[in-house]
């Protein structure tokens, strides 16, 4: 079977880990949950640094752990790139030496990293001949980056690997990430607490609370489910595929296409015809039964709503479909009363283009 298959029951210091799951095979797969819920414990059982009392893990069909046959493979025999918080280089090397450090105990048949191209990738190149406390942290992140992959890992474990940037540094190293994002062929699993971050690379969302993986699903449809505990955040918001048609010099706009319409957002540093994640919140969104004739929001959509869940202090949420894309509106109780929506109502949802984060 395919994906990553395992299972944990694991007790810590009063902390209980009691996590199932089959995850996607390919691409990044982001756990998410509040601090405390598990996401760096499953990580460590997944590496092997945790060894769960009962539990079994396979990684596209190969068994890393199954206690009820004994079987436990220790975690330098665990063909996997683990990513911390802090890039952990070997100060006494020279970057090129940190990047071929494992690549150069891995035999070579089983090679699959290669060093030109996870330069290219990470944009590299010009610092092989620095040391460690030469480089800034995203540099050192894209680093220990690229020394996982030349390791040839059949799975990345990536915890929090911006957290210790700064804001500056971690847009630094996004594009790099975007990059790997369309080019790895192996699975990630990658923890954040960042839904920025995870909305600009991720494909999977897993979410785990209380040691548990409450549920899991593409991103898109994780993020507009209005019965998981992220719908009831301040930030909360929707997801969206949308790709870039043209941009609008004189009024620095750009124009993004999606299956339910055309968004406007301020001008962006994308090229035309480049695909990307946009996040909407849905304190942004507001709702209407006709057309607006005269409003500075220039961004209405026509949806139908499908769900609406009373969140309590008088908001509701409202998840609509937009010709086929999910969006979410929080509204009062007044204003659903004034309007009488009703799930199957057809709707206007107007967007605000500077509320748009990409």
């Amino acid at each position: 079977m395919s994906g990553i298959d395992f299972s944990f029951e694991l007790e810590q210091n009063g902390f209980q880990l009691n996590a199932n799951a089959i995850l996607p095979d390919r691409g990044i797969t982001a756990l998410f949950g509040r601090s405390g819920s598990g996401k760096t414990s499953l990580l460590r059982c997944i590496a092997g640094l945790e060894q769960a009392g009962k539990g079994h893990l396979k990684i596209n069909g190969e068994c890393w752990q199954d206690s009820d046959k004994g079987l436990f493979i220790p975690p330098h025999q665990r063909a996997l790139g683990y990513i911390f918080q802090e890039a952990a280089l070997f100060p006494h090397l020279q970057v090129k030496a940190n990047l071929t450090y494992g690549w150069r105990r891995t035999p070579r048949a089983e090679r699959k990293g290669n060093l030109n191209h996870i330069c290219d990738i990470l944009g590299i190149g010009e610092l092989l001949q620095r040391y460690p406390h030469q480089l800034s942290g995203g540099e050192k992140q894209r680093v220990a980056l690229g020394r996982a992959l030349l390791n040839s890992p059949k799975l990345l474990l990536m915890d929090e690997p911006m957290a210790a940037l700064d804001r500056p540094r971690k847009a630094e190293i996004m594009p790099y990430l975007e990059r790997l994002h369309a080019q790895a062929d192996i699975p990630i699993l990658y923890v954040t607490h960042d839904l920025e971050e995870l909305a600009r690379i991720a494909d999977h969302l897993a979410l785990i609370e209380n040691g548990r993986i409450l549920q899991q699903g593409t991103l898109t449809n994780m993020f507009a489910s209005i019965d998981l505990p992220i719908a009831r955040d301040d930030d909360a918001g929707a997801i969206i595929k949308t790709q870039v048609t043209q941009h609008d010099d004189e009024y620095h706009l750009t124009h993004l296409h999606f299956c339910g319409g055309e968004i406007l957002v301020s001008r962006l540093q994308r090229a035309v015809g480049e695909p990307f994640n946009i996040r909407i919140h849905s304190r942004d969104v507001s709702l209407a039964l006709h057309p607006p004739r005269e409003s500075s929001m220039r961004n209405v959509v026509q949806a139908t709503i499908t769900e609406m869940v009373d969140q309590g202090a008088g908001r509701i949420m409202v998840r609509l479909n937009a010709g086929g894309t999910p969006l979410l509106a929080r509204i009062t109780h007044k204003s659903q009363s004034r309007l009488g929506l009703e799930v199957g109502m057809p709707v206007y949802a107007q967007i605000k283009s500077v509320a748009v984060t990409i």
